[in-house]
């Protein structure tokens, strides 16, 4: 009966260490998925104040047809979500978000958002 009994535990014990480990990277994978959520979102909303700076007339302060002259701007660079960065050219503006949750080893969540005159398209790196 002893040996039944402490094959039934060491058998508990390794389920409940599989069920832990489980766990823990659900839960991670969850909260890498919901970074990169929110990383698109804060994008998306960028890639609409560039939408509105390119067809706001010069005399008003926006670009006048043009992408040049558009930053992201100062309170957004940074968040608590992540960092963001652009290269603007004339017809169209690349956004790239990067995230402070780490993926793999030393990548970072990323995202890259295109912005066109009347669009733009977001494309997940990492």
């Amino acid at each position: 009966m002893g040996q039944q009994q402490l094959l039934l535990i060491v058998l508990g014990v390794i389920v409940v260490g599989i069920a832990v480990i489980l766990g823990i990277t659900i839960f991670r994978q969850n909260a890498i998925e919901q970074k990169r959520t929110v990383i698109i979102n804060e994008c998306t909303t960028l890639a609409s104040t560039a939408i509105e700076y390119y067809k706001k007339p010069a005399m008003l302060g926006g670009g006048g047809r043009s992408f040049t002259g558009w930053i992201v701007p100062t309170q957004v660079r940074s968040t608590a979500s992540g960092s963001y960065d652009a290269q603007v050219y004339d017809d169209h503006v690349i956004i790239t978000g990067t995230g402070n949750e780490t993926v793999n080893g030393t990548d970072s969540v990323k995202v890259q958002t295109t912005v066109y005159p009347d669009s733009y398209t977001t494309n997940i790196i990492n």
